[in-house]
């Protein structure tokens, strides 16, 4: 299965079955290269993600700054140190899983609730650290 197919199927699908789906999804190597990223992804550059890898070594790194992610800046809320950073703005938000070679992003806003999101992103990225990736 290609890292695209990921996306659209895993990261982009409906979500239980309500119509509703992420507004961008990407998953993207520690290095910051793209794997894939469905077509509503931002544009982040790579400090961003310096920044994000940053904060999995050293947790609560992004607290003071916010998370960056194509130039939209998200409150950092409560994660799991070193495994899943939450970040809000506004009635949406992002849910970044680390795994053993990339993250994996979701991006949502209303109607999507943060809960589902986060069921998304990280059910994909348990998956891939299953497979060692």
């Amino acid at each position: 299965m290609s890292w695209q197919t990921y996306v659209d199927e895993h990261l982009m699908c409906d979500i239980e079955g309500t119509g509703n789906h992420l507004t961008g999804a990407a998953i993207i190597g520690h290095d910051g290269s793209v794997w894939a990223q469905s077509s509503s992804f931002p544009a982040f550059k790579p400090e961003e993600i310096t920044g994000i890898m940053k904060d999995f070594d050293e947790p609560g790194f992004l607290a003071p700054t916010g998370l960056h992610l194509g130039g939209s800046k998200y409150m950092v809320i409560q994660g799991e140190p070193g495994a899943v950073i939450r970040g809000k703005k506004g009635p949406g938000g992002v849910t970044v899983k680390k795994t053993g070679q990339a993250l994996i992003f979701g991006i949502y806003d209303e109607p999507v609730t943060p809960g589902q999101c986060n069921m998304i992103v990280e059910r994909l990225g348990d998956y891939l650290i299953e497979q060692g990736l």
